[in-house]
């Protein structure tokens, strides 16, 4: 399929707010930056994106703090409330956003997962979104006690398991919510016998969503999502050759092109001025990697602690540790020789006079949009109507005021090219987004067996 296949004159821009919590792509430093766990932080995060019109507010998880060397990670934060708890609060004091939790496949189970979310799609009136994620590494299942119990395809058939039992369990409600069908699933994963005890909510069934991007996880997105939150959302070739890849992907397990909404994550650094646009490209980036956030990643690459160096000095002398490091550090060499990664950073430091600061900020993977709000919106009105995405799931450089610039500058501008909404249209995240009715409600699907393995 290529791009010319693909042209949308009428698409919309969908924007989703990506609350990560632990990166090292916001600004921590800065005096406007606040708590990451306290509601203040939430309630102000939410209730900008809902005057923005945003489809979406989008928590990340983490089952356990990052590592390194054995220690737990200065870059991490102290702990993040429980998605479904929080979002549970803020469904109280919003009235159209839907509200999206990432809770993973192999750690929780599908009977209780599945009412938690019925809940909170019951109480938030149908807004309710599960970004539905895997985990098979060690460190995490040690919380669990249950490290390394997953091999990395199996992993898959877990979560696979896990949507359709989950699904089961909610269609097990009659649509008038007056009768309750016994379920019984009996898989390689799960052996459940239940009587549900929450009715739908009014867009049937929680959106789904899945961020999976090796071949494996785009089979299991175009066979369960509802949405896919991509990482293909700074180069418009890459992401059009991925949507181009999922619409294929679609059309073998028979369901139509558009029936998955494509919103790659992304940042945007806005400038009033096309003159102030560099300056505020440097702010940020200077304001992300800071002197530890780069001893750090630099020592991912040299698989050991340099947080004795000054990262404003030189790369380290030293070669790299050339034997595999713990998952737990990261994955910044993914796969490469790190001797040779220190041969390129070197000759790129020789030849622009860089500090090791400076390199990793030359070296890091770019992400997103920069330029004045009427630069970004005629190129994120391209790739919308070019069908390179659906919309974009943005994680602000700073929080919670990184929003703001957006919906003040930006939203305005594609208002005015006819690519935004000026006002929600439905009550419901699936109709904000424009989905079809669930997969299990569309007709074809025999609800009342067991849920295959």
């Amino acid at each position: 399929m290529s791009s010319s296949d693909v042209r949308r004159p009428d698409a919309q821009v969908h924007f989703g707010v990506f609350f990560q919590g632990v990166n090292h792509t916001t600004i921590w430093s800065d005096p406007a930056s606040g708590s990451q766990i306290d509601f203040e932080t939430f309630r102000h995060v939410i209730t900008t994106a809902e005057r923005g019109l945003f489809d979406a507010f989008f928590l990340g998880e983490g089952l356990r703090l990052r590592e390194q060397d054995g220690k737990i990670l200065d870059l991490d934060i102290a702990g993040r409330p429980d998605a479904i708890a929080q979002l549970s609060a803020l469904a109280g004091i919003t009235e159209h956003i839907g509200l999206v939790a990432t809770q993973n496949t192999t750690y929780n189970e599908p009977a209780d997962l599945a009412r938690r979310l019925a809940g909170l799609d019951l109480l938030s009136g149908g807004r309710a979104g599960w970004n539905a994620v895997t985990t098979d590494n060690a460190w995490t299942g040690e919380n669990f006690r249950r490290g390394g119990f997953l091999d990395h395809e199996l992993r898959y058939e877990r979560a696979g398991q896990f949507i359709r039992t989950a699904r089961a369990i909610w269609d097990s409600w009659a649509d008038d919510a007056n009768a309750v069908r016994h379920l019984d699933v009996a898989t390689s994963q799960f052996n459940i016998s239940l009587d549900p005890t929450l009715p739908r909510s009014p867009q049937g069934h929680p959106v789904i969503f899945q961020a999976g991007d090796s071949p494996t996880g785009r089979d299991f997105a175009a066979a369960n999502a509802d949405v896919i939150f991509s990482r293909h959302g700074t180069h418009f070739d890459d992401a059009l050759a991925f949507a181009n890849d999922i619409r294929t992907r679609l059309l073998a397990v028979g369901r139509p092109t558009d029936d998955i909404k494509i919103m790659p994550g992304t940042q945007i650094v806005l400038a009033q001025k096309a003159s102030e646009v560099e300056e505020k490209r440097r702010w940020v980036l200077e304001g992300q990697y800071t002197g530890q956030t780069a001893l750090s990643l630099v020592g991912l690459v040299w698989g050991r602690d340099l947080s004795n160096l000054d990262p404003d000095g030189p790369l380290p002398e030293f070669d790299p540790v050339p034997a595999p490091i713990s998952v737990t550090r990261g994955a910044a060499r993914d796969g490469k020789d790190p001797v040779a990664i220190a041969k390129e950073w070197r000759a790129l430091a020789d030849a622009k006079n860089l500090s090791l600061r400076e390199v990793a900020i030359e070296t890091s993977e770019r992400s997103g949009f920069v330029g004045t709000p009427g630069q970004v919106a005629d190129e994120l009105a391209r790739w919308i109507r070019s069908g390179a995405s659906d919309g974009f799931n943005i994680s602000p450089y700073i929080v919670p005021g990184g929003l703001d610039e957006i919906v003040e500058w930006l939203v305005p501008e594609l208002q005015e090219r006819g690519v935004y909404r000026t006002e929600y249209t439905s009550r419901t995240l699936r109709g904000h987004l424009g989905l079809r009715p669930p997969l299990t409600r569309r007709g074809s699907v025999d609800t009342d067996s067991s849920v295959a393995g």
